[in-house]
């Protein structure tokens, strides 16, 4: 299936052994170090003041809920917590605090996923840049494995969870659809591909798995006009926040069932891949972050050029920013949060500013048409 292709979508999906089923916050610490003091414009008594009310503000608010900003396009911050219990894995953390696997493994560079060891301090990156995507319905970025609802009914409210997607080789779609039939304790049926590697594994897989423990789908699934893809959950939520489905949107169990109950049918969902994104900060700062590029979605997409003009789409010549660091932030794609300009940026070098390195001479040649060959 081409990745790249966008859906006209139809009706719902003929996914008939799902209809045979029946149809029916976090604690916040202290502001991470990588944040760069923003004393230059406010009184550190001010923004001491201003933390503590988004603080509160947010522990009022049910997981995965963030108010939209007034201005600009960034959701949530940064904090750190203590691992207390021995035994606690940087997994158990991450489910707890609304966080992928992924995420929570390029937040935490030099730490064990498995034993962070009590008294380990752990980054919670829960500080997001919204996708460059209509604030409406669904959207899931897929290179950063997170998708984003905008609720309808609250016009002021954006949700956000952690998600696994499809594997290289079973890639989910880029595309516009939409939700359809919603169905708890969904049955669910093998592909023909995975009867045919579990048969010469000689493990046979069953024909329809019923609703209980050992079903991948979990108690909820959502489906979508795009045949044979759904959001659902799973029964093995140490795996939400990789590359690890078959295609299909998978979800925390506590964030699908909260989704089901509320999400309605019909409700747009942009499945798009924005390994790069860019967005402004309430106080004027100008971020950026990079994710890993999916390999199926790469094509003819230049990430270097890509990041420069959504940048410039966002600076409309208005402010200089240094273009290195864009292109570091794009050559080590790791999710973090890099001040371009603004009060949250670091203050310029007096020296004189650094050479490009041929950048933008790269750009050009990339874009430039190749020439003939001599006859």
């Amino acid at each position: 299936m081409n990745t790249r292709q966008k859906f006209n979508l139809w009706g719902p999906t003929s996914l008939a052994v799902l209809l045979a089923a029946s149809l029916t916050g976090p604690v916040y610490a202290q502001q991470a170090p990588e944040q760069a003091d923003s004393a230059q414009t406010v009184s550190a008594e001010a923004q001491a003041g201003a933390e503590q009310a988004v603080e509160q503000d947010q522990r009022e608010l049910p997981r995965g809920h963030f108010r939209l900003p007034d201005q600009g396009d960034i959701i949530g911050e940064y904090y750190t917590v203590t691992v207390e219990d021995p035994k606690e894995t940087l997994i158990d953390i991450a489910r707890r605090h609304n966080i992928g696997y992924e995420e929570m493994r390029m937040a935490n560079p030099g730490v064990s996923m498995w034993v962070p060891g009590e008294g380990t301090e752990v980054v919670i990156p829960a500080r997001y840049i919204l996708p460059p995507a209509p604030r409406e319905g669904v959207v899931v970025n897929l290179s950063e494995l997170r998708m984003y609802y905008y609720p309808a009914d609250k016009p002021g409210i954006v949700e956000t969870y952690p998600v696994s997607v499809g594997r290289e080789e079973f890639a989910t779609p880029v595309g516009i659809t939409r939700t359809t039939v919603k169905v708890k304790d969904p049955a669910w049926a093998p592909p023909a591909s995975m009867r045919r590697e579990a048969a010469e594994r000689g493990d046979p897989a069953p024909s329809v798995v019923p609703p209980g423990p050992d079903n991948p789908l979990g108690e909820h699934a959502i489906l979508l006009a795009m045949p044979s893809y759904l959001i659902h959950g799973t029964n093995r939520p140490d795996g939400v926040g990789m590359r690890a489905s078959r295609g299909c949107i998978r979800m925390y169990p506590e964030d699908i069932k909260s989704l089901y109950e509320r999400l309605p049918s019909g409700t747009q969902v942009n499945l798009m891949d924005a390994p790069f994104k860019a967005g402004w900060a309430a106080d004027g700062t100008l971020f950026v972050q990079s994710y890993p590029q999916l390999e199926e979605n790469k094509g003819d997409f230049e990430p270097l050029i890509n990041a420069i003009e959504r940048v410039d789409a966002l600076i409309e010549d208005q402010v200089e920013v240094d273009y290195e660091q864009v292109k570091r932030a794009v050559e080590s794609p790791d999710g973090h949060f890099v001040a371009l300009y603004g009060p949250q940026a670091p203050a310029p070098a007096e020296e004189a500013p650094a050479e490009l390195n041929g950048l933008f001479e790269e750009v050009e040649l990339s874009q430039a048409p190749p020439a003939e060959e001599d006859a």
